[in-house]
């Protein structure tokens, strides 16, 4: 892509080296000097082969997956949904984020691919079905179903990186399967423009060679913990690649699973890591005073933190709280948002989680029972009745292209009840709501949280946001107030 995405030892040296090591032997005890020096040389040959990147690459390799497939492009390198135009055979990376099979990859690695074949360290071969994708961050989750469980990458973090550390990436690079190159971390929070569509930010640049087939793989640490997920290198340059920063890409990561989890089963839960952010579609995270006051010494614990819980759903009946530090469900210890989300992957209404927290400092084990999710007809009913807004999620890809703007998504309104609290507002139809209060409503189910919270109306007028044409508009809906759109 444009921008891809010594010699023999003298004899003198060596009688010097037996000499030495003839005079260290014998300062030993004798009755410790039971190897020969063949034996010796073996052994300090070996310790020295097990440098820090050896065991590195040994450590994350099995949670490494190449990824290859067909997909169809344009004259110009696009992918083509439909599958006319060319057909060229693609290749990159993926990398294990849970054992039952699920695998983090970047959006451009699989999109458009007919079939996604995926490639384990030991050659086991399997095809994978697309999870979720976001083609804005360029992240995609697949799942490919094995029968045994998958060794799960170890995550680094991307707050304390160094520019000059020592990163090694594993990929897929030009199809050569688990290939390893090492390098420095050149330069932090890159901002790289790779075509007219895709535009990233806050990027890792490393000199490790990066070629392509190493989207969607591993740049790691000298730990050989995942600090950045490899999508980019600079076409006709030398040494310079890119990722994104491991904070980040799991923070899509959760936010994708919790969208495929909150489409099936119902908790009422919001939840996050006290040292993080959170992009989610639901929210942007408002953590309870208790949280808030923690002390800076605990903001590392294990778990995460309740925000909030919706009013008579399965969390407020099992008797969470915000502020309750959630740290195992079932079997599975809570160390970040990703692990909640994958504690509720493969559920089904009905399902008994056990939950364990600590709450003021005592450990409490809670019993939760998840619900079926709530309907598309309902949840859409919520805002005929309380906005007077008839609304319809519209598809992220075609959002994109069609509203050059930085939120992700939003919903078009398709209908405004007369005398209506957005009738009074001025929302037209036509109109796309792409937020309320403090949250995004990319979905439905944003659009119901929000409403069916029981702090909403202690907030006063719900500031709301609209996108009109290229212009966007915001301002106050409440029953008793009646605010005029502003700009």
């Amino acid at each position: 892509m444009s921008e891809h995405r010594a010699g023999s030892p003298q004899s003198a040296n060596s009688a010097f080296v037996v000499a030495f090591l003839i005079f260290a032997v014998s300062l030993l005890p004798f009755d410790e000097i039971s190897v020969s020096f063949g034996e010796v040389s073996a052994a300090c040959a070996s310790d020295l082969r097990q440098t820090a990147v050896v065991k590195a690459v040994r450590r994350a390799a099995p949670s490494v997956v190449n990824i290859r497939g067909e997909k169809s492009v344009s004259s110009s390198g696009g992918t083509i949904e439909d599958g006319s135009g060319r057909r060229v055979n693609g290749m990159g990376t993926g990398v294990v984020l849970d054992p039952r099979g699920y695998i983090i990859t970047n959006h451009h690695v699989v999109d458009g691919v007919s079939e996604i074949q995926v490639t384990l360290d030991d050659g086991e071969r399997h095809v994978a079905r697309l999870i979720a994708r976001d083609s804005e961050t360029d992240l995609a989750v697949i799942k490919i179903d094995c029968p045994e469980k998958l060794k799960v990458i170890t995550l680094g973090s991307s707050t304390d990186l160094m520019t000059g550390e020592p990163v090694i990436a594993v990929g897929n690079a030009f199809g050569y399967e688990h290939t390893v190159t090492r390098g420095i971390i050149s330069s932090l929070h890159r901002a790289v423009q790779v075509s007219d569509a895709q535009y990233y930010s806050d990027l890792i640049q490393t000199d490790a060679s990066i070629n392509p087939g190493n989207s969607g793989g591993a740049l790691l640490n000298i730990d050989g913990k995942m600090i950045g997920i490899v999508v980019a290198v600079r076409a006709g340059a030398q040494g310079i690649g890119f990722a994104i920063p491991i904070d980040k890409a799991i923070a899509v990561a959760t936010d994708l699973l919790s969208s495929r989890i909150e489409s099936k089963t119902a908790h009422g839960l919001s939840v996050a890591h006290a040292t993080s952010t959170t992009r989610s579609a639901n929210k942007i995270v408002e953590v309870s005073t208790r949280v808030k006051d923690f002390k800076a010494g605990e903001s590392d614990k294990k778990g995460v933190f309740v925000t909030s819980v919706e009013e008579k759903s399965p969390a407020a009946k099992a008797g969470l709280k915000p502020g309750d530090l959630v740290t195992k469900i079932d079997d599975l210890e809570i160390r970040r948002g990703l692990d909640f989300q994958r504690a509720l992957l493969e559920r089904t209404a009905g399902d008994r989680l056990s939950i364990s927290l600590q709450r003021d400092g005592r450990p409490v084990k809670i019993e939760l029972t998840l619900a079926a999710a709530e309907s598309a007809r309902s949840k859409s009913k919520v805002g005929w009745e309380t906005l007077g807004l008839k609304l319809k999620q519209i598809d992220p890809e075609r959002f994109r292209k069609e509203h050059k703007t930085r939120y992700r998504g939003g919903l078009a309104i398709t209908a405004v009840r007369p005398n209506s609290p957005a009738a009074a507002q001025g929302i037209h139809k036509g109109d796309v709501l792409v937020g309320m209060h403090i949250w995004e409503t990319v979905s439905l189910s944003n659009v119901s949280y929000i409403l069916k919270r029981a702090d909403i109306n202690k907030n006063g007028p719900i500031k709301f946001f609209i996108l009109r044409g290229n212009e966007t508009l915001f301002g106050y809906m409440s029953l008793a107030m009646r605010d005029t759109l502003s700009r």
